[in-house]
């Protein structure tokens, strides 16, 4: 009906779900991406003073922005759509203000949140002068409704404005990876991390949450962490869901190669990301060439992924496959540092002389990649007898 009504009728359809506390049809009659946006009779020039009249504050307000904001997108005008929405976020947050004792507004918490999101994103490809601003003062009003919700401390957990928390900072930890400020995620992924809620939230957001974390702790070099968060959100994500499947495991795969464990081809073929297994032969085989080629042929992927810079630590592994074949082949605990710089220019660093061979040597040893150490007198490295190559899986 709302796609076709006239003003009046929308304006009062509004109210009637306020009145009778229906979250869910509120939210929908509040969406920029519900089919009512396209109906023309809801674009006036007199918009406010049709509203005023009829509604209850904050909720006149909220509909107003909403509208100014559907007039906004109706000419493409995403910057003043931003604006709009963002006002109609700052109504809602004193409509929950003032909703002392219950939590039935959340979904249109949620979805002015999200549309406030999305047009942001917008707003800041049409501004070449933003350079993120525009996201960032959007999560200012994201951050706004996050306090509000945070701040309840009822114990009636069905009431509880907080089960409104795990949403908000879904939405913040997609707009800080995309304004590339991960040093905000911290604050947030605390309280949740302390939240008595934290195992009720819908399991939808939970995967959300832990992907998001998990990637966080990637960049932090926290590689155990990072498998944990990531395999639980691929471990929980829908079957049929794909694409996500196949975004998780961009992140999951050099997460587990770095922790030593090296996906199957039947795997990297199910989500199309081949462009791993040639990474997983060569890493494998310490084929230092190889994985020069692997880096150059697939780096459009690994940069968009901004996966690059962590699939490159690899080469540390590589080096230390390499250099443990070296160790079975001479079958003692005293290697000389010749034979390491022979195995390197084998494997295409035809340049590389004995003093660039021992720092490479002394770096794994400091890493733990292997137990032992130079005798620089000898020019020997000199390994322990008992796991001179520790597995991967016990460095982090």
């Amino acid at each position: 009906m709302m796609a076709t009504g006239t003003l009046n009728q929308y304006i009062q359809y509004v109210e009637r779900m306020f009145r009778t506390a229906n979250g869910e049809n509120l939210a929908r009659l509040l969406s920029l991406r519900d089919d009512h946006i396209n109906n023309k009779n809801l674009r006036s020039s007199d918009i406010a003073t049709l509203v005023e009249g009829n509604c209850v504050a904050p909720l006149d307000e909220i509909i107003i922005y909403h509208l100014c904001c559907v007039q906004a997108l109706s000419v493409k005008d995403f910057i003043e759509a931003y604006h709009h929405q963002s006002q109609c976020v700052a109504a809602v947050v004193r409509l929950l203000q003032a909703q002392k004792e219950e939590n039935w507004s959340l979904s249109l918490m949620y979805t002015v949140c999200l549309d406030l999101r999305l047009v942001a994103q917008k707003a800041e490809l049409c501004d070449a002068q933003s350079n993120g601003k525009i996201l960032e003062k959007a999560a200012e009003s994201l951050l706004a409704c996050f306090r509000v919700c945070a701040a309840d401390n009822r114990t009636a957990d069905e009431d509880t404005k907080r089960l409104g928390m795990l949403n908000l900072v879904n939405q913040l930890l997609k707009v800080y990876f995309r304004i590339n400020k991960l040093h905000l995620c911290k604050p947030l992924i605390r309280a949740i991390d302390s939240s008595p809620f934290k195992d009720q939230f819908p399991l939808a957001q939970q995967i959300t949450y832990r992907y998001f974390v998990g990637r966080k702790a990637m960049f932090d070099s926290d590689y155990r962490s990072a498998d944990e968060y990531l395999s639980f959100a691929f471990q929980n994500c829908h079957h049929q869901s794909i694409k996500n499947k196949r975004l998780i495991l961009t992140y999951l795969i050099p997460v587990k190669m770095l922790l030593g464990f090296m996906p199957a081809k039947r795997l990297l073929h199910k989500y199309d990301l081949l462009q791993f297994w040639d990474l997983v032969t060569t890493v494998k085989n310490g084929d230092l060439r190889g994985i020069d080629h692997v880096m150059e042929e697939h780096e459009s992927f690994f940069i968009r992924a901004g996966i690059y810079l962590i699939v490159e630590k690899l080469k540390i592994t590589a080096y230390r496959n390499l250099f443990r074949k070296v160790y079975l082949a001479e079958n003692t605990h005293q290697i000389d540092i010749v034979s390491f710089q022979a195995a390197l220019q084998i494997m295409g660093q035809v340049d590389v002389d004995s003093d660039e061979t021992q720092c490479i040597v002394a770096n794994l040893i400091y890493d733990g990649k292997i137990k032992g150490y130079i005798s620089y007198q000898h020019k020997k490295v000199v390994v322990s007898k008992q796991n001179a190559f520790p597995p991967l899986s016990s460095l982090y």
